[in-house]
């Protein structure tokens, strides 16, 4: 089974960004004046980290919000979903960082979220230092196999990314069994409807489930 993140990832960050913020990122949620609209910038990402020797991710995202503070008209928000460890990860943060800075002279925040399956692989500086002139730039990231042995919060949350990360892990531990596959798949969208969701809701996070859990067509329980 050839199973696809990318897409129901984007989907469900664009469908539900302040959910997503809340649960990866409460720190930051907290400082976003979440009256004031929010705006995603994906062409202007490309724009500005066009190559594609920096790394294989699943995705990229630019979100323009306004801070509770109020010392900066804007703050950039970029967002990686990075699906296999990579040494360079934390060089192409620090990449894309100065050249958001560099387009939009306004404060940059850098967020990962970590989806592979190494438990050690942890990036969340990059720095050098060179004849007395040192440079860092420290990120925020959050690592889903940590919610592994906290799968319970995530049935009882209702919030939407807690369901994307039941599918994100159920995905991950089912690619060589499509009969636990579809199991997995079943009693997540059973779980839908017992989180309290609207309609749309349930519709929305089906979509993502079905998408990112992909199963053969047949597949029998018994």
């Amino acid at each position: 089974m050839s199973d696809d993140y990318d897409s129901p990832w984007k989907e469900a960050i664009e469908r539900y960004f302040p959910d997503f913020m809340h649960f990866y990122f409460p720190a930051a949620h907290a400082r976003i004046d979440w009256n004031q609209p929010y705006l995603f910038l994906d062409q202007e990402l490309r724009a500005v980290v066009h190559d594609g020797e920096l790394g294989k991710r699943f995705v990229d995202k630019l979100v323009r919000v306004a801070c509770l503070s109020g010392q900066a008209e804007w703050v950039y928000i970029h967002i990686e979903v990075q699906g296999d460890p990579q040494d360079e990860f934390a060089e192409r943060m620090f990449v894309y960082h100065y050249r958001l800075y560099d387009r939009y002279r306004q404060p940059i925040a850098s967020l990962a979220v970590l989806a592979d399956e190494r438990a050690n692989w942890r990036p969340e500086v990059f720095r050098y230092e060179s004849c007395g002139c040192e440079l860092a730039l420290r990120f925020p990231v959050a690592k889903l196999l940590d919610w592994s042995a906290e799968q319970s919060r995530l049935v009882d949350s209702s919030n939407p990314f807690a369901v994307v990360t039941l599918a994100h892990l159920a995905t991950r531990e089912t690619k060589e069994d499509a009969r636990a596959r579809h199991l997995a798949k079943w009693q997540l969208v059973q779980g839908l409807y017992r989180r309290g969701f609207d309609r749309q809701q349930v519709i929305d996070l089906f979509r993502v489930i079905d998408w990112m859990m992909r199963s053969p067509r047949i597949c029998r329980l018994s």
